[in-house]
């Protein structure tokens, strides 16, 4: 199985709105993924066309989606796992620290910090080159 029909398996998002390309690790608390920033991404033609960069909410996206990829793998010997899908309920904070530009490989991560009936509390982070691009914590809930 490749890594994109894994990323099918877990979550439901599909292309144009899927962020994440590849599952480099999962395991029962964290998930590390990456996502290749295309040059010809359409979304660059007005964020902004002199100076494309990555909008940070289609980050933290990358982000929530993974998170929900990490709870979905936890819950998937649930019964009814396959007909709920996690969503965002909140989002604590989020803090921006370098510029996402086009033709960069961004790495997320989403670890999982408590779960507390329905709900699953984590934080995440973007890095480019070793360096943090997006720092966020949130909270999703199963459907």
């Amino acid at each position: 199985m490749t890594s994109l029909e894994k990323i099918y398996e877990l979550i439901p998002h599909r292309p144009p709105f899927l962020w994440l390309d590849r599952i480099i690790e999962l395991n029962s608390e964290r998930i590390v993924a990456e996502k290749d920033i295309p040059l010809e991404l359409d979304i660059f033609s007005g964020h902004y066309p002199d100076h494309p960069i990555m909008p940070g909410v289609i980050l933290c996206e990358a982000v929530f989606q993974a998170g929900a990829a990490l709870i979905s793998k936890k819950m998937i010997n649930q019964p009814h796992a396959s007909s709920r899908i996690p969503v965002l309920t909140r989002i604590v904070g989020a803090k921006f620290k370098r510029e996402v530009r086009p033709g960069e490989t961004i790495v997320i991560e989403a670890s999982l910090k408590e779960n507390v009936g329905p709900a699953w509390f984590m934080k995440g982070t973007i890095t480019v080159g070793g360096k943090v691009a997006v720092k966020v914590e949130f909270a999703c809930a199963m459907t």
